[in-house]
């Protein structure tokens, strides 16, 4: 399950809880038009801000609402017991896979980092991908690490960071990686204005925020790169470099709360508190790059 585009849709949020219905409905879009996976709770998903049972119910919602297509939930939390509660929650509401990301208040060592996963994958009936997000973890993954969770039982996947602009560069550094791991655990890229070179490299998967709200225009980048037209990926991620800038300026998070309400696919407000959408100019400014990109629902 994970190849291909995997699409992380927003979980409409207020502080009365999940818009169940609008949530349902951004998870049915994304099978609709066949993305390869569906990433349920990632950090677009905002699963650090949601209870357990929010959490269980959210990852049921999506199954159902997926009908059929492979959901990969999140479970990341601070302790391990809270990780294995929310697996054991993800695997009962019939997620095919589970994302785990290394949250931290206290700094992780290597070898805590790595007894995470040693005990979660043991617990685990369904594979693991393994989240590497260092702008929002502050956990600083090496390859060697990787390779040794990527040794553990249930070990599927792993989700970098965006890799170097310069071809050659991003080829060298999915190869490097890649020579560390098992055949049976796949790479996937994310930062998604970094997609296409990530896929070009010969990354196996992208995990992708647009996706979660613009399926369509994900699937025709990940379809050109994995039919070996990297002209043609590389276009379409230029083409859409008026919201990569609003990615980078504003997080991506932010820019899919203003365009899933723009749209009208979920209400306002869509984030839970503390965080807040944008402000009435980069709203704006969101709107404008939508209206000139023609990303309507």
């Amino acid at each position: 399950m994970f190849r291909g585009l995997s699409a992380f849709p927003l979980t409409p949020t207020d502080e009365h809880g999940i818009d169940e219905t609008a949530y349902a409905t951004l998870v049915a879009r994304l099978a609709a038009v066949g993305v390869d996976s569906i990433g349920a709770l990632g950090s677009t998903g905002g699963y650090a801000y949601l209870t357990r049972e929010q959490r269980a119910h959210a990852v049921k919602i999506a199954v159902e609402a997926a009908d059929g297509v492979p959901v990969m939930a999140g479970i990341g939390a601070l302790r391990t017991a809270h990780v294995l509660a929310l697996a054991e929650d993800a695997q009962k509401a019939g997620a095919s896979g589970v994302l785990l990301a290394p949250m931290t208040y206290q700094p992780l060592t290597e070898d805590e980092v790595f007894g995470l996963y040693e005990d979660v994958t043991r617990e685990l009936s369904v594979p693991l991908c393994v989240y590497d997000n260092p702008g929002t973890t502050h956990v600083q993954f090496t390859d060697e690490l990787h390779g040794r969770i990527a040794q553990l039982p249930n070990a599927g996947s792993i989700k970098i960071p965006g890799v170097p602009e310069d071809p050659a560069q991003a080829k060298a550094r999915v190869d490097a990686l890649r020579a560390l791991i098992p055949d049976t655990v796949t790479i996937g890229v994310s930062g998604d204005w970094t997609a296409a070179r990530g896929l070009n490299a010969g990354c196996d998967a992208w995990y992708s925020v647009i996706g979660g709200t613009f399926p369509q225009t994900a699937l025709a980048l990940t379809r050109a790169a994995q039919s070996g037209d990297a002209e043609r990926a590389t276009a379409l991620s230029d083409e859409l470099e008026p919201l990569w800038a609003l990615f980078r300026r504003h997080g991506s998070l932010r820019v899919m709360s203003a365009a899933a309400s723009h749209l009208g696919l979920t209400r306002e407000p869509n984030l839970p508190l503390p965080l807040r959408g944008l402000d009435e100019v980069a709203r704006q400014d969101v709107v404008a790059a939508l209206s000139a990109l023609k990303l309507t629902a």
